[in-house]
């Protein structure tokens, strides 16, 4: 039977493990989505029922279901749409590559943190399975604030896949809908999580997108015209690909199609059927940010620019390449010099239709709009989000995945400027206590970024007085608490699994980094969480592809066949990394570790 409880009703205190051993707990719990309501010290408190200032939305308790498998069918390994059984491999190996049907990824047993028993396969009961689907970053591919021209100097700095963006992340959306349990246990899954890069450029139209795909609903790629696309890829400048025109550009070239009606396809009409089991959501540099870089929402210049009537597409090599090393190097936080190259360069853009939903939303609106009824699926409300995010401007909170186990979703942003992250002192000291005050269930940690990646402690504007912290520091903070089994993240678009060891004699934790679904291989990840019955437990982590087909006919130019062509679009996109999907140890794997 379902539990759909609130943390209110049940003192987090108990220990469960304790509890589910008295009582011979052998299946993955149904109850989730009810999210640990934070107080002061979370992000919401779990008897709220006041209605945040000015949102007009009640604060009740998140509420949701995970998806169950019939009583009478017992669970069993689930591999089908996974990498498990096929990957997409290239059938050709010149001019443009076509993909086809490859063999599957084995599954890679790492025992850097505690050695694998005998006999485990036959003892291991399940306690929790989720997906992780990360940098996303469904693009309004023809809105002003693009760098498109970056590439200039940079030939992977536009890809030529960018306008199908939607329509890749529905394919996934389906693919997730359609896996009946876990690729090793078959329990059911209990949530998706997202863990940042939702949008790409912090643009309203953008996170419309995203709430759309995956809660469902009808979604017109497009913004500006509503009748024709208008952006650098009918621009007639050969540096990008045309594909409507016989144009001889530079990807062409490389063997890229001509395709009569790309472009009216790629703004058309599509529907999300949504996610058919709760999801959550964690924050990204890319959803905090105008182009993931920038903690430019003081500058009215920059706003008007971004839903105005003029877009600049291209930039000699020079004046390129020193604009990426400023965002490299982060001499430019605020956007000042950015905006000074495009007032030089007025002369230069090209007339676009101006559209306000172009416009670059804030925090506050970004979590009001996880909070819009109109946006919820199967929940939970908010999507992890509460009000009290609303009333303390966070965008950090704490979940229950299962009976015995507990989420916690970072914010890792930094609102000062550049796409590298870092906490605030006032997060990590939540951070600390919500693992304190849990100590009794295990740890999963989201965040956007990996641990490599955080280390701009620039001040946050709203905060100034706040010190920021490290990676290196969450890592210590992590790995002194006996609970935490995996920091789940993204950032990198590289599958990367890292094992830190724990402190005082812990058990440590891994670190599980999945690569994009904008560059190719274009992953999620199912994990699943088991207790092996011998003084070890097991993450199962398991790769997915969307449920495009692999092969691609260039004359389908349906929903489908556009998310096909999304992939080997990517698969094809020059200078594009040959190492994201990792080495095999990153990919499918079996991560053992000591109980805590």
């Amino acid at each position: 039977m379902s539990r759909t409880r609130s943390v209110a009703t049940s003192a987090l205190a108990v220990n469960r493990r304790t509890v589910l051993a008295a009582t011979g707990a052998a299946a993955v719990s149904a109850g989730v989505g009810y999210a640990l309501r934070p107080t002061d010290s979370q992000a919401a408190t779990a008897t709220s029922t006041s209605t945040a200032a000015g949102s007009g939305i009640a604060a009740e308790a998140p509420v949701a279901q995970s998806r169950q498998a019939p009583a009478t069918t017992p669970l069993a390994p689930y591999t089908r749409g996974t990498t498990v059984a096929t990957v997409a491999a290239a059938r050709t190996s010149s001019g443009f590559r076509r993909l086809g049907n490859g063999p599957g990824w084995a599954r890679v047993v790492r025992g850097d943190l505690a050695a694998p028993k005998t006999g485990r396969a036959g003892r291991r009961t399940a306690l929790a399975a989720f997906v992780q689907l990360t940098d996303m970053h469904l693009i309004d591919a023809q809105h002003p604030m693009r760098l498109e021209y970056l590439r200039s100097t940079d030939v992977h700095a536009w890809r030529p896949q960018e306008a199908l963006t939607v329509h890749g992340a529905v394919a996934l959306v389906e693919r997730i809908n359609a896996l009946r349990g876990g690729p090793v246990t078959g329990a059911p899954l209990h949530f998706a999580m997202t863990t940042g890069d939702n949008t790409d450029n912090n643009a309203k139209s953008e996170l419309e997108w995203f709430l759309k795909v995956m809660s469902g609903g009808r979604i017109s790629p497009n913004s500006g015209d509503p009748r024709r696309y208008e952006g650098v890829q009918n621009s007639g400048l050969k540096q990008y690909w045309q594909p409507d025109a016989t144009v001889r550009d530079a990807d062409k070239q490389l063997g890229f199609p001509h395709l009569d009606g790309f472009l009216a396809a790629a703004i058309r009409e599509l529907n999300s059927p949504g996610l058919n089991l709760p999801w959550y959501s964690t924050v990204g540099n890319h959803d905090a940010m105008p182009l993931g870089c920038y903690g430019s929402h003081a500058d009215p210049w920059l706003t008007e620019y971004a839903v105005g009537g003029k877009k600049l597409m291209s930039l000699p090599a020079a004046e390129a390449k020193k604009l990426q090393n400023a965002i490299k190097t982060a001499k430019d936080p605020k956007g000042a010099g950015f905006r000074d190259l495009l007032k030089a360069h007025a002369r230069d853009m090209r007339a676009v239709t101006p559209d306000e939903k172009r416009a670059p939303y804030t925090p506050t609106e970004y979590v009001r709009a996880h909070l819009d009824p109109a946006h919820r699926g199967v929940g939970p409300v908010g999507h992890g989000y509460s009000t009290a995010n609303l009333d303390a401007g966070t965008q950090y909170y704490s979940f229950r995945i299962a009976d015995d186990v507990i989420g916690i979703s970072l914010d890792t942003t930094d609102a000062g400027g550049h796409y590298e992250g870092s906490v605030g002192t006032a997060q990590l000291k939540w951070l600390e206590k919500t693992l304190t005050d849990n100590k009794d269930s295990y740890a999963i940690v989201f965040s956007h970024h990996t641990s490599q990646s955080m280390d701009n402690t620039r001040p946050d504007p709203a905060r100034p007085g706040e010190r920021r912290h490290s990676g290196a520091e969450v890592v210590a903070l992590l790995a002194r608490h006996r609970n935490v089994l995996a920091w789940v993240n993204g950032h990198i678009h590289r599958n990367d699994i890292t094992a830190h060891a724990g402190s005082g004699g812990g058990p440590g934790f891994w670190e599980i980094s999945t690569a994009s679904h904008v560059d190719y291989p274009q992953l999620a990840r199912v994990v699943e969480l088991v207790d092996n019955k011998d003084g070890t437990l097991s993450l199962f982590t398991t790769c997915v592809e969307s449920s495009a087909p692999h092969r691609t006919d260039f004359a389908d130019l349906s929903q489908t066949g556009l998310a096909a062509l999304y992939r080997e679009l990517s698969f094809n996109a020059p200078g594009a990394s040959t190492t994201l999907g990792g080495a095999a140890r990153d990919r499918n794997t079996e991560l053992v570790l000591k109980k805590g």
